[in-house]
Protein backbone atom coordinates (compact mmCIF):
# COMPACT_ATOMS: atom_id res chain seq x y z
CA UNK A 1 0.00 0.00 0.00
CA UNK A 2 1.83 2.98 -1.16
CA UNK A 3 0.74 6.62 0.33
CA UNK A 4 -1.18 7.17 -2.34
CA UNK A 5 -3.58 4.04 -1.15
CA UNK A 6 -3.84 5.95 2.40
CA UNK A 7 -7.84 6.55 2.81
CA UNK A 8 -8.04 7.14 6.76
CA UNK A 9 -4.07 8.28 7.14
CA UNK A 10 -1.55 10.76 6.05
CA UNK A 11 1.81 9.34 6.13
CA UNK A 12 5.30 11.40 5.20
CA UNK A 13 8.83 11.07 5.75
CA UNK A 14 10.70 14.69 5.90
CA UNK A 15 14.36 15.97 7.22
CA UNK A 16 14.47 12.84 9.30
CA UNK A 17 10.78 13.66 10.93
CA UNK A 18 7.87 10.80 9.58
CA UNK A 19 4.42 12.03 10.63
CA UNK A 20 1.22 10.07 10.54
CA UNK A 21 -1.85 11.64 10.85
CA UNK A 22 -5.30 9.97 12.13
CA UNK A 23 -7.11 11.20 9.03
CA UNK A 24 -10.95 10.95 10.16
CA UNK A 25 -11.85 14.25 10.92
CA UNK A 26 -13.56 15.60 13.85
CA UNK A 27 -12.88 12.49 16.07
CA UNK A 28 -10.57 10.30 14.18
CA UNK A 29 -12.32 7.56 15.73
CA UNK A 30 -9.90 4.11 14.98
CA UNK A 31 -12.21 1.56 12.57
CA UNK A 32 -10.68 -1.76 11.22
CA UNK A 33 -9.60 -0.06 7.84
CA UNK A 34 -8.21 2.84 9.53
CA UNK A 35 -5.94 0.84 12.04
CA UNK A 36 -5.03 -1.37 9.15
CA UNK A 37 -3.72 1.46 7.47
CA UNK A 38 -1.94 2.58 10.27
CA UNK A 39 0.11 -0.89 10.62
CA UNK A 40 1.25 -0.12 7.10
CA UNK A 41 2.46 3.13 7.34
CA UNK A 42 4.79 1.55 10.86
CA UNK A 43 5.77 -1.43 9.17
CA UNK A 44 7.66 1.66 6.33
CA UNK A 45 8.69 3.37 9.16
CA UNK A 46 10.40 0.96 10.83
CA UNK A 47 12.23 -0.42 7.47
CA UNK A 48 12.60 3.42 6.70
CA UNK A 49 16.79 4.32 7.81
CA UNK A 50 15.98 8.19 7.32
CA UNK A 51 13.85 8.51 9.97
CA UNK A 52 14.74 10.02 13.46
CA UNK A 53 11.78 10.65 15.24
CA UNK A 54 7.76 9.05 14.16
CA UNK A 55 4.98 11.97 15.03
CA UNK A 56 1.44 10.56 15.74
CA UNK A 57 -1.35 13.21 15.62
CA UNK A 58 -4.56 13.98 14.39
CA UNK A 59 -6.56 15.97 11.51
CA UNK A 60 -7.98 18.88 12.60
CA UNK A 61 -8.55 20.25 15.45
CA UNK A 62 -11.28 18.84 18.15
CA UNK A 63 -9.64 15.35 18.44
CA UNK A 64 -6.08 13.13 18.10
CA UNK A 65 -8.28 10.16 18.85
CA UNK A 66 -11.76 9.87 19.93
CA UNK A 67 -11.09 6.07 20.21
CA UNK A 68 -11.45 2.54 18.31
CA UNK A 69 -14.87 2.15 16.68
CA UNK A 70 -17.48 1.29 18.80
CA UNK A 71 -19.77 -0.77 16.72
CA UNK A 72 -16.33 -2.88 15.71
CA UNK A 73 -16.25 -4.63 19.48
CA UNK A 74 -19.13 -6.82 19.06
CA UNK A 75 -18.54 -10.47 19.24
CA UNK A 76 -18.33 -11.14 15.34
CA UNK A 77 -15.45 -8.20 15.29
CA UNK A 78 -13.65 -7.75 18.05
CA UNK A 79 -11.28 -10.85 17.42
CA UNK A 80 -9.94 -8.86 14.46
CA UNK A 81 -10.30 -5.48 15.96
CA UNK A 82 -7.57 -6.77 18.73
CA UNK A 83 -5.36 -8.09 16.58
CA UNK A 84 -5.25 -4.96 14.21
CA UNK A 85 -5.30 -3.01 17.00
CA UNK A 86 -2.48 -4.56 19.37
CA UNK A 87 -0.65 -5.36 15.92
CA UNK A 88 -0.14 -0.79 16.30
CA UNK A 89 1.66 -1.57 19.44
CA UNK A 90 3.80 -4.31 18.70
CA UNK A 91 4.94 -1.84 15.56
CA UNK A 92 5.50 0.76 17.61
CA UNK A 93 7.83 -1.71 20.15
CA UNK A 94 9.66 -2.26 17.20
CA UNK A 95 10.05 0.56 15.74
CA UNK A 96 14.17 1.93 16.56
CA UNK A 97 13.61 5.55 16.84
CA UNK A 98 12.03 7.55 19.17
CA UNK A 99 7.92 8.31 19.04
CA UNK A 100 5.81 11.41 19.73
CA UNK A 101 2.10 11.86 20.43
CA UNK A 102 0.69 15.15 19.48
CA UNK A 103 -2.36 15.59 20.77
CA UNK A 104 -4.51 18.11 19.40
CA UNK A 105 -7.93 17.66 21.15
CA UNK A 106 -9.15 14.78 22.59
CA UNK A 107 -7.71 11.14 22.97
CA UNK A 108 -10.06 8.68 24.61
CA UNK A 109 -9.89 4.78 24.74
CA UNK A 110 -7.75 3.64 22.02
CA UNK A 111 -6.77 7.59 21.22
CA UNK A 112 -5.41 7.93 24.58
CA UNK A 113 -3.59 4.02 24.46
CA UNK A 114 -2.17 5.51 21.03
CA UNK A 115 -0.47 8.45 22.42
CA UNK A 116 0.82 6.80 26.05
CA UNK A 117 2.25 4.25 23.89
CA UNK A 118 4.66 7.07 22.55
CA UNK A 119 7.85 8.21 24.03
CA UNK A 120 6.56 11.48 24.65
CA UNK A 121 3.65 13.60 24.45
CA UNK A 122 3.15 16.87 23.75
CA UNK A 123 -0.41 18.34 24.25
CA UNK A 124 -2.71 21.20 22.91
CA UNK A 125 -3.94 23.17 26.16
CA UNK A 126 -7.53 21.58 25.22
CA UNK A 127 -6.77 18.11 25.27
CA UNK A 128 -8.58 15.69 27.66
CA UNK A 129 -7.39 12.40 28.36
CA UNK A 130 -9.36 9.50 29.45
CA UNK A 131 -10.04 5.94 29.17
CA UNK A 132 -13.70 5.49 29.73
CA UNK A 133 -13.76 1.45 28.37
CA UNK A 134 -15.55 1.10 32.11
CA UNK A 135 -18.30 2.53 32.02
CA UNK A 136 -19.38 0.35 28.82
CA UNK A 137 -18.45 -2.78 30.94
CA UNK A 138 -15.05 -3.58 29.55
CA UNK A 139 -11.28 -2.67 30.15
CA UNK A 140 -8.55 -1.23 27.63
CA UNK A 141 -6.03 -3.99 27.65
CA UNK A 142 -2.91 -1.77 26.28
CA UNK A 143 -3.47 1.26 29.17
CA UNK A 144 -3.98 -1.73 31.67
CA UNK A 145 -0.50 -2.27 30.94
CA UNK A 146 1.50 0.91 30.45
CA UNK A 147 -0.65 3.42 32.24
CA UNK A 148 -0.09 1.80 35.89
CA UNK A 149 3.82 2.26 34.48
CA UNK A 150 4.03 5.90 33.39
CA UNK A 151 1.86 7.31 36.38
CA UNK A 152 1.72 6.21 40.11
CA UNK A 153 -0.14 3.38 40.48
CA UNK A 154 -3.76 4.89 42.29
CA UNK A 155 -3.65 7.69 39.62
CA UNK A 156 -4.16 4.70 36.93
CA UNK A 157 -6.46 2.97 38.68
CA UNK A 158 -8.85 5.73 39.38
CA UNK A 159 -8.58 6.53 35.62
CA UNK A 160 -9.48 3.21 34.66
CA UNK A 161 -12.06 1.92 36.78
CA UNK A 162 -13.26 5.83 36.99
CA UNK A 163 -13.61 5.92 33.58
CA UNK A 164 -12.93 9.96 33.96
CA UNK A 165 -11.12 12.40 31.62
CA UNK A 166 -8.21 14.81 32.81
CA UNK A 167 -7.18 17.52 31.32
CA UNK A 168 -3.60 17.99 29.34
CA UNK A 169 -2.59 20.48 32.64
CA UNK A 170 -3.50 17.30 35.12
CA UNK A 171 -1.91 14.67 32.53
CA UNK A 172 1.28 16.95 32.64
CA UNK A 173 1.76 16.91 36.72
CA UNK A 174 0.78 13.61 36.87
CA UNK A 175 3.72 12.75 34.39
CA UNK A 176 1.90 11.62 31.45
CA UNK A 177 2.63 14.64 29.30
CA UNK A 178 5.88 16.53 28.64
CA UNK A 179 4.63 19.88 27.43
CA UNK A 180 0.97 21.69 27.19
CA UNK A 181 0.87 23.59 23.91
CA UNK A 182 -1.43 26.98 23.58
CA UNK A 183 -3.88 25.78 21.08
CA UNK A 184 -3.79 28.79 18.96
CA UNK A 185 0.11 28.24 18.31
CA UNK A 186 0.45 24.73 18.80
CA UNK A 187 1.74 23.48 15.39
CA UNK A 188 4.52 25.90 15.48
CA UNK A 189 5.02 24.72 18.94
CA UNK A 190 5.33 21.52 18.17
CA UNK A 191 7.76 21.61 14.95
CA UNK A 192 9.86 24.07 17.79
CA UNK A 193 9.85 21.07 20.17
CA UNK A 194 10.47 18.71 17.16
CA UNK A 195 13.81 20.36 15.92
CA UNK A 196 16.47 19.71 18.65
CA UNK A 197 15.69 16.08 17.52
CA UNK A 198 16.55 15.90 14.42
CA UNK A 199 19.75 17.65 14.41
CA UNK A 200 21.04 14.72 16.44
CA UNK A 201 22.58 11.31 14.84
CA UNK A 202 19.94 8.94 14.46
CA UNK A 203 22.70 6.01 15.51
CA UNK A 204 22.53 7.68 19.04
CA UNK A 205 19.02 8.31 19.36
CA UNK A 206 18.43 4.55 17.88
CA UNK A 207 21.13 3.81 20.62
CA UNK A 208 19.88 5.87 23.39
CA UNK A 209 16.10 4.70 22.97
CA UNK A 210 16.82 1.06 22.40
CA UNK A 211 18.79 0.51 25.91
CA UNK A 212 16.49 2.93 27.85
CA UNK A 213 14.05 -0.27 26.67
CA UNK A 214 16.43 -2.70 27.30
CA UNK A 215 16.92 -2.02 31.20
CA UNK A 216 13.39 -0.78 32.42
CA UNK A 217 12.86 -3.94 33.88
CA UNK A 218 16.19 -5.10 35.28
CA UNK A 219 18.63 -4.87 38.33
CA UNK A 220 20.89 -2.29 38.53
CA UNK A 221 23.85 -4.33 37.96
CA UNK A 222 22.24 -5.87 35.04
CA UNK A 223 21.08 -3.26 33.59
CA UNK A 224 24.72 -1.79 33.45
CA UNK A 225 26.08 -4.62 32.18
CA UNK A 226 23.29 -4.25 29.61
CA UNK A 227 23.99 0.23 29.38
CA UNK A 228 27.46 -1.13 28.61
CA UNK A 229 27.30 -3.57 26.30
CA UNK A 230 24.82 -1.70 24.09
CA UNK A 231 27.59 1.62 24.33
CA UNK A 232 31.06 -0.38 23.59
CA UNK A 233 29.49 -2.89 20.93
CA UNK A 234 27.19 -0.84 19.03
CA UNK A 235 27.74 2.56 19.88
CA UNK A 236 31.24 3.30 19.61
CA UNK A 237 32.25 1.29 16.69
CA UNK A 238 29.17 4.17 14.67
CA UNK A 239 30.64 6.39 12.51
CA UNK A 240 28.64 9.19 14.01
CA UNK A 241 29.94 8.15 17.59
CA UNK A 242 33.11 8.84 16.18
CA UNK A 243 32.50 11.90 14.42
CA UNK A 244 30.83 13.59 17.41
CA UNK A 245 34.03 13.25 18.89
CA UNK A 246 36.09 14.40 16.89
CA UNK A 247 34.18 17.35 15.88
CA UNK A 248 34.24 18.58 19.72
CA UNK A 249 37.42 18.34 20.08
CA UNK A 250 37.66 20.47 16.85
CA UNK A 251 35.43 22.92 17.80
CA UNK A 252 33.42 22.39 14.75
CA UNK A 253 29.95 21.71 13.94
CA UNK A 254 29.65 17.66 13.36
CA UNK A 255 28.33 16.27 10.37
CA UNK A 256 26.36 13.08 10.84
CA UNK A 257 26.15 10.04 8.34
CA UNK A 258 23.72 8.75 10.73
CA UNK A 259 25.04 5.20 11.26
Amino acid sequence: MTQAQFQFITYGVADGLATLTINRPPFNVLDIPTMEEMNVALDQCVADTSVKLLMITGAGEKAFSAGVEVADHTPDKVDRMIEVFHGIFRRMQQLPVPTLAAVNGVALGGGMEVAIACDMIVAAANAKFGQPEIKLAVFPPIAAVLLPRLVPPARALELLLGGENIGADEAKAIGLVNRVFAKESFAADVQGFVAPFLGLSRAALVSTRKTIRAVADKPFGAALDTAENIYLKELMVTEDAKEGLAAFLEKRKPVWRNC
